[in-house]
């Protein structure tokens, strides 16, 4: 199972956090968020990618970020259409496309997606794009419909592990394909506590 680590914002904690052999770090590219990236991403082991981390941004501010950054990755918070997520496949990206849940969730809507995007991201449906802190019900996703992999996400931590595994184990969690975490473990906005990520990371390895 990888682990994503989302809303990384400070030099040395972006670099303590690497050496946590993460699989994706994010960082958030959107201005009204108090996770907001300004600032220049160190040198990361090769296999972590960087994935930056758009609201409703246009093409050209998001690839002239993705050439900035070098990212790996781009994570799409917003509506962005499917024409976006096809576009942006020239840039050499991963393609990341995020959709909110909370007690309901129309699937139909992945399906435009479906042939332009890597990976889906679903995430707690709150007041703010993301990093809200708290999770949805899980078992909507014993109605999956695709075979694409996806991102689970929304306000898990260290207290959630249990409920991961458990999720993990079980039939819905078939094309999971990653953790992303962020509010639970941070100490303030987007400086994440180091040790609450270990235990998490080790305690998530024994789902694999």
């Amino acid at each position: 199972m990888k682990l994503k680590v989302c809303g990384m914002k400070y030099k040395d904690n972006i670099w303590n956090v690497a050496q946590l052999n993460t699989d994706f770090m994010g960082f958030i590219f959107y201005k009204n968020s108090p996770r907001y990236f300004n600032g220049v991403i160190p040198e990361l082991p090769e296999h972590i990618k960087k994935i930056g981390v758009f609201v409703d941004a246009t093409f050209d501010d998001i690839k002239g970020i993705v050439k900035k950054h070098d990212l790996q990755g781009v994570q799409l918070h917003g509506n962005e259409s499917p024409e976006l997520c096809k576009q942006l496949h020239d840039l050499n990206c991963t393609i990341i496309k995020v959709f909110s849940i909370k007690d309901s969730f129309n699937f139909n809507t992945l399906e435009p997606y479906e042939a332009v995007c890597d990976y889906f991201l679903f995430d707690t449906k709150g007041k703010q794009p993301g990093g809200n802190g708290y999770l949805f019900n899980w078992d909507i996703l014993k109605n999956y419909p695709s075979t694409k992999p996806y991102f689970l996400s929304g306000g898990i931590g260290l207290n959630e592990i249990e409920n991961v595994l458990s999720f993990l184990r079980s039939q819905e969690s078939k094309y999971c394909y990653a953790i992303d975490v962020n509010s639970k473990f941070e100490i303030k906005a987007g400086l994440k506590n180091l040790e609450q990520l270990k235990s998490f990371k080790r305690e998530l390895s024994f789902c694999t």
